[in-house]
């Protein structure tokens, strides 16, 4: 990493180039197994979508995005093969969102891209500060969580 950054950075610029470090590594161990054609709005499919299915707008509320983004990044990942959608037992009018055998194929090699991340940060500081960053980040995010107003449009829950 060649950016120069401020002697004071903002939290949010340090995170944002840190994950972008994170995300490159990882996509350079999917391009060298073949799956160059994911891209990184794709990422929230594969993290969030379990063996049973989803539907849309559940994955739309687990990754926070918009429902055009999440629609579009199902469609481009139905047509590279990666997921399909079915009918939902549960439901006449709603499609769950599967995993191909391609789109479970992707997992292990981003999870093995994403701990070999690890392992290098934690040589480069100490696995103590790693653990004691991620537990941090852990409690900083379930704060924000708990404080963070309901979105326009968002249902209630309860």
């Amino acid at each position: 990493m060649n950016e120069t950054i401020p002697e004071n950075p903002p939290l949010g610029l340090l995170l944002r180039l840190v994950h972008q470090h994170w995300t490159q590594a990882v996509d350079t161990a999917l391009d060298t197994a073949g799956f160059g054609d994911i891209r990184p709005p794709h990422a929230n499919v594969f993290t969030f979508t379990p063996p049973e299915g989803i539907q849309v707008s559940e994955l739309t509320k687990l990754a926070h995005v918009r429902k055009q983004t999440m629609t579009q990044a199902v469609e481009e990942l139905e047509k590279l093969d990666y997921v399909e959608r079915r009918p939902d037992p549960s439901d006449r009018r709603g499609r769950l969102v599967f995993l191909t055998e391609r789109g479970k194929a992707v997992r292990p090699i981003a999870s093995a891209a994403g701990r070999k991340v690890d392992e290098r940060w934690a040589q480069l500081t100490s696995p103590q500060e790693m653990e004691a960053l991620r537990q941090s980040l852990r409690l900083l995010f379930e704060k924000v969580r708990e404080d963070a107003p309901a979105r326009p449009g968002a249902e209630p829950e309860g």
